[in-house]
């Protein structure tokens, strides 16, 4: 018998507690054939793309989360979601296998749902940088150029507080990324700006490999230039 790449995981909804199913990708499934210069994957099989179910939407409340969520709901956010969010939910169930504008759609509800519980500014960078993926996939260039004006952004505020601390992400790592979607976005100051702060601190660096891609697009940039 054949295994599918897809399979039913069980969880609760950390706003309203109550269980249902979304589905995942095996990892045995998942092959990465390269990464582009804002380290978008490059699956062998693009339909076999765990991005698309990243997000666990709830069918009985809408609120919709990724594993990057904390638990904690700061006071007044849980009657600001059932105001903004549950009032206006009609059940829909996201619990099968999705096209790309299924998974747009439900990083989009993520993201509403970071918004109203007030997500760490990290985690909102994160879902909207893979919501310009999946515009990217879908040649949909006006709308990447959107989210990832708005990831850039919020990749900025990280840094300047802080609020990568103790995340898997480093400094340089935020760095790099608020230099590439600069890049990638026209802002040709803030790119070449942050490609430097990287250059002046990879004495101190722990990721090699950080400090080589940099390199790499600042001699692409001057290049350009």
């Amino acid at each position: 018998m054949e295994i599918s790449p897809f399979y039913d995981k069980k969880v609760a909804c950390i706003y309203c507690k109550q269980n249902f199913t979304t589905t995942k990708i095996r990892s045995r499934f998942i092959r990465v054939s390269s990464h582009e210069s804002d380290f978008k994957p490059v699956y062998s099989n693009p339909e076999v793309n765990p991005i698309f179910y990243n997000v666990a939407v709830c069918p009985h409340c809408g609120f919709s989360s990724t594993d990057d969520f904390s638990s904690y709901f700061a006071p007044g956010t849980e009657e600001d979601i059932a105001a903004r969010i549950t009032s206006h939910w009609n059940g829909r169930s996201f619990s099968a296998a999705r096209d790309i504008n299924e998974a747009i759609e439900t990083y989009k509800l993520a993201y509403l749902s970071a918004m109203f519980k007030k997500e760490n500014v990290l985690t909102l960078a994160g879902l909207t940088l893979r919501i310009a993926w999946l515009y990217r996939d879908k040649g949909a260039e006006v709308e990447e150029q959107r989210f990832l004006t708005i990831a850039r952004n919020f990749y900025t505020t990280a840094f300047s507080e802080g609020d990568f601390t103790g995340t898997q992400m480093s400094e340089t790592r935020v760095l790099y990324l608020i230099a590439e979607l600069s890049w990638k976005i026209g802002d040709e100051n803030e790119a070449i700006k942050s490609f430097s702060r990287i250059l002046e601190r990879q004495r101190t660096s722990s990721e090699p490999k950080l400090i080589e891609m940099t390199k790499e697009r600042w001699q692409d940039i001057r290049a350009i230039k």
